[in-house]
């Protein structure tokens, strides 16, 4: 596989190798159709092949793939993405969610003049150097890569933190505000299963920012234009310096944004000190297809249908979870989601929350996502595929659901869920 997150063995199974994709359905090699519930990891957001995207894509192929020079249409779409986040300003395009990060911390490094900054453990930014870093058991961990090709010292100036515990983040900014750059978070976690940040969590990042000068950063590449119109800052109501994006902007196409604060984003070269460019930036096939994309979504009640067809497939495996008596939590909002089979009856120790998923309480930590049932997981998922389901392969991932996603499929897929939980039930 050419990308990692695309491998089964997590599930003990082979990928299925796709040759062609239309609405919410994937057709492999091999003949088999699978009901998509990972959506290009959330970029098909109107569904695979959609007649507005494709005939943007052409259009502008048949224009040239290619100029490495300004054109109309990337001033279009910049214009859009500010229209409708509102705290963007300005904002430049870049290719892959990795660059916007890795190009985001380096702006914020720069405006600060100072080097260290915050990420929190599950949080995924894409895999520069020194975003590739985890957490400890500790109250904060230090540099410790978890890739080798890493060095130590590219790292060292990673500080990783508990995501949705305010109070460490606190502590953190008490000793070392003044020397921190940046904290930089998903505001709904989609990397490690599905967690939305806290309102407690996500004001006292703000709050911290403003008092210390740090840059507040959400990436919000997999939530952008996903969960809401205004992405997730317009869910939770608080407001960041710079925001990252990526796929839901390029239609189904690589293409990546950064963007925020004038006084920030004008330090970036040309207008300012801090370098970072990209031959096919603002590439015009990828940016046709975005243009288009948010066309769609800015519709009127597109994303109450789209949440409606979420909650309705998480309604639907709660219910048959909670029939065979397995312990279980699914929830979303737009058009992501995640679900969780807890490992442990749910208890309180050392003044944590745990996951109470019989109540179906929300997880609220990494390690409620850490110490889920893998087995379970695991059957789940093959069950699920042996009856034409095509949910990711890993229990750490969010699932998508699209707008061309109708009733019936949803059905399907919970009507699957209803044979697959049963076997898990009975398998003890």
């Amino acid at each position: 596989v050419n990308s990692p997150v695309r491998a089964f063995s997590s599930v003990d199974a082979d990928p299925p190798f796709i040759s062609r994709a239309e609405g919410a359905y994937l057709y492999d090699a091999d003949g088999n159709e699978w009901l998509d519930f990972v959506c290009s990891w959330g970029a098909t957001i109107l569904g695979h092949a959609d007649d507005g995207i494709v005939a943007a894509a052409n259009k502008a192929a048949g224009e040239g793939l290619s100029f490495g020079a300004p054109t109309a249409a990337e001033v279009e779409l910049a214009e859009r993405i500010t229209s409708l986040m509102p705290s963007v300003e300005m904002v430049r395009l870049v290719n892959s969610g990795t660059e916007a990060a890795m190009s985001a911390i380096r702006l914020a490094r720069g405006f600060t003049n100072r080097e260290r900054f915050i990420k929190f453990e599950g949080n995924y930014h894409g895999h520069a150097d020194h975003l590739l870093v985890g957490a400890g058991s500790g109250a904060q961990t230090f540099g410790v890569p978890d890739s080798t090709g890493v060095p130590n010292k590219t790292a060292a100036d990673t500080i990783v933190a508990r995501y949705n515990d305010a109070e460490q983040l606190r502590e953190i900014f008490s000793r070392d505000g003044d020397e921190i750059a940046a904290v930089i978070v998903e505001p709904i976690a989609g990397n490690m299963n599905y967690i939305p940040g806290t309102a407690d969590f996500l004001g006292a990042a703000r709050e911290l920012c403003s008092r210390h000068g740090s840059v507040l950063i959400f990436d919000e590449v997999m939530t952008g234009f996903r969960v809401a119109l205004g992405g997730a800052q317009s869910l939770c109501a608080v407001t960041p310096d710079l925001t990252v994006l990526g796929k839901v902007i390029g239609g189904g196409l690589p293409l990546a944004a950064f963007g925020g604060k004038r006084e920030i984003m004008q330090r970036l070269a040309p207008c300012g000190d801090v370098y970072q460019a990209g031959t096919l930036s603002g590439n015009p096939v990828a940016v046709a297809c975005g243009l288009a994309a948010l066309s769609r979504v800015a519709e009127e009640h597109f994303y109450a249908r789209l949440d409606e067809q979420t909650q309705r497939l998480c309604s639907g495996l709660l219910t048959v979870a909670h029939a065979e008596g397995i312990p279980f939590y699914c929830g979303g909002v737009g058009g992501m989601f995640g679900f969780v089979f807890p490992s442990a009856p749910p208890n309180v120790s050392g003044g944590k929350r745990d996951l109470d998923a019989q109540n179906n309480s929300a997880p609220v930590f990494y390690e409620h996502i850490k110490d889920a049932d893998q087995k379970r997981f695991r059957m789940f998922h093959q069950g699920m595929l042996q009856r034409g389901v095509y949910l990711a392969p890993s229990a750490y991932e969010a699932g998508f659901v699209s707008a061309a996603h109708t009733t019936d499929d949803i059905n399907r897929a919970i009507n699957a869920a209803f044979e697959v939980m049963k076997e898990i039930a009975a398998a003890g």
